[in-house]
């Protein structure tokens, strides 16, 4: 369990100096008017994947492999807009870990609250799928602001953006849960928390499934949702969220709890996953990180790789 972290002195070493001139920057930036800052951030997105072009390569080779009938110039239009979205994740961080409750309840929106006070009332830990949506730093606020929740997170290796993260992703949230402390997690859901659990990305071939992922028949898997569900009291509650247009902000939906999981049947329980994950996207596939090699991990392992 990570509560807020306690400033160092060791954080003001001149290394880091660097690092706190872009916090400080980034906190002054963050006090523009929303509209500005969305549009700063489509702008960064569109130079980032000029200059970043690996990134850019990534996620243009997902959107291919995840969408092969769709036209190139669809494609395309498509990976302009998720470059733009992706700068305006840069700009949420900003927005979720630094505004005040009453700037940022204007920008959002909850819905589908009483499935999770369904659960704890019957007793039950919430164990929260949500998937890679660009916007996940504002969503978590949002959470913060109708349920205090914990978070299962990767500590950052640097101390200072360590400190920043976890003070921002608490602020109205409980505490957050390192990504390796399986027990924690399964401890916080015995006790009836609610818990964000992200499970479509490629881990690697440890606690994986290779199972279809839109287009793709074979792609790693994380069983880690089963883990928990098995080992803990608690009910599996998957989220829609989306970034509104015309700068309304962000739109939180809780939906009803899977029935009969975990089934018995690891695999079709994986498939579904990921079937409900693809659901999710293809609302707003232009908001998901597609900048993530999401099929690195090949079955066989001699295989070439897709990127």
């Amino acid at each position: 369990m990570i509560a807020n972290p306690p400033f160092q002195w060791s954080m003001l070493h001149p290394r880091f100096w660097l690092v706190w001139l872009a916090i400080a920057l980034a906190w002054l930036t963050s006090w523009l008017p929303y509209s500005w800052l969305m549009a700063i951030g489509r702008a960064l997105g569109r130079l980032s994947f000029k200059l970043l072009k690996s990134r850019r390569k990534i996620a243009k080779r997902n959107l291919e492999l995840c969408f092969p009938e769709m036209d190139e110039a669809t494609r395309n239009d498509l990976l302009t807009k998720n470059a733009e979205e992706t700068g305006c994740a840069a700009i949420e961080t900003m927005i979720a870990w630094w505004w005040p409750d009453w700037r940022f309840k204007k920008y959002s929106s909850f819905l589908g609250y009483e499935h999770l006070q369904n659960a704890i009332a019957d007793g039950k830990g919430v164990l929260l799928l949500s998937p890679h949506m660009l916007h996940l730093e504002a969503s978590g606020r949002i959470f913060g602001l109708n349920h205090p929740s914990v978070g299962f997170y990767r500590p950052h290796n640097n101390p200072v953006m360590e400190y920043f993260m976890v003070r921002g992703r608490n602020r109205g949230n409980k505490y957050m849960i390192g990504k390796r402390d399986v027990k924690a997690l399964i401890h916080a859901l015995n006790n009836q928390e609610v818990c964000f659990y992200l499970p479509d990305q490629d881990y690697g071939r440890n606690r994986s499934l290779f199972v279809p992922f839109f287009a793709v028949p074979d792609a790693a898997t994380t069983t880690g949702t089963l883990l928990f569900a098995k080992a803990a009291n608690c009910v599996v509650v998957p989220i829609y969220s989306r970034r509104l247009p015309n700068q309304q902000g962000y739109q939180v939906e809780i939906l009803p709890p899977f029935d009969n999981f975990p089934s018995g049947d690891d695999q079709a329980d994986v498939i579904r996953i990921n079937q409900w994950v693809e659901q999710a996207v293809t609302q707003h596939p232009e908001q998901y990180m597609w900048v993530h090699r999401r099929f690195k991990t090949r079955p066989d392992p001699d295989a070439p790789s897709l990127y």
